[in-house]
């Protein structure tokens, strides 16, 4: 049994407290949590009981519980009964944080909760981009990339998660317009591309179009035909006994082409 010390204001004590007095906090970034991890947890807590003291807070139905779910639900199936915890005296907004950040520092979430987690930080308890940085270990930049991705539709969010893809995949994708992106990720799952193939996937798909090129080659020979064309109308009016010749004249904004029709041979060739 547990030592228990007295309670101080405004203080955290260590207690044992009924796994039925335990309430799951709405701050839990973790959504999933791996069943085989789990049943090894269980077994070990079974054998040699909890060595790590859940955080929990004190509330009008119980505890919530701070930090530790995964602990909570090991306990549950080794068949404990009571656990300890460290009972904090905090406020709803501090325990809230405490619990975000407690989970987001794990490594073990997939970058779509990481993003919830953060998001849910700084839109619900008020907690500054650069706060939450600074309070997480990583650059603002770096927390803006990670919220970025929460952009992608929620099928595209499963998808990505189902297939194992990274964030820097993630990240790539939002570059493209909305409308390619499910063509984009269908490529990526199905060849298994890595995030640097991704990436230079996206960086061909964003390279301006040059149709032009193709419009400009037929215009030109377009050009080339008329002028044989017109160079084979004036060969027959010679042979016919016409005096006539042309002239090209090519600048930078057009071409050209003059014909010149002796009018004496002209009005010769109507009589």
């Amino acid at each position: 049994m547990i030592a228990l010390r007295k309670k101080k204001e405004k203080d955290a004590y260590l207690a044992e407290i009924p796994l039925s007095e335990i309430e799951k906090s709405p701050d839990q970034t973790r959504k999933s949590f791996d069943e085989y991890e789990l049943s090894l947890l269980a077994a070990s807590i079974k054998e040699n009981g909890l060595l790590q003291p859940i955080t929990v807070r004190k509330t009008d139905r119980g505890y919530m519980l701070i930090a530790g779910e995964r602990r909570v639900r090991a306990a549950l199936s080794a068949g404990l009964k009571t656990l300890p915890a460290i009972i904090m005296d905090s406020t709803d907004r501090a325990a809230a944080i405490f619990t975000l950040l407690e989970n987001l520092q794990r490594s073990d979430l997939t970058i779509f909760e990481e993003a919830e987690g953060i998001k849910r930080l700084i839109t619900v308890y008020g907690v500054s981009q650069c706060d939450a940085a600074a309070r997480l270990g990583m650059a603002q930049s770096t927390l803006s990339n990670k919220l970025r991705i929460l952009r992608l539709s929620p099928e595209q969010r499963t998808r990505i998660e189902a297939a194992a893809l990274t964030e820097r995949h993630a990240r790539a994708l939002l570059r493209l317009p909305d409308s390619q992106r499910d063509e984009v990720l269908d490529r990526i799952i199905a060849e298994e591309l890595r995030a640097a193939q991704t990436e230079q996937l996206v960086e061909e798909l964003l390279k301006p179009q040059k149709p032009q090129k193709a419009g400009c080659k037929s215009s030109i020979g377009d050009v080339r035909l008329f002028a044989n064309s017109l160079s084979k109308i004036v060969d027959t009016m010679i042979r016919a006994g016409y005096s006539a010749k042309t002239r090209k004249n090519e600048t930078d904004s057009y071409i050209e082409y003059t014909v010149r029709i002796d009018k004496q041979s002209a009005q010769l060739r109507l009589f």
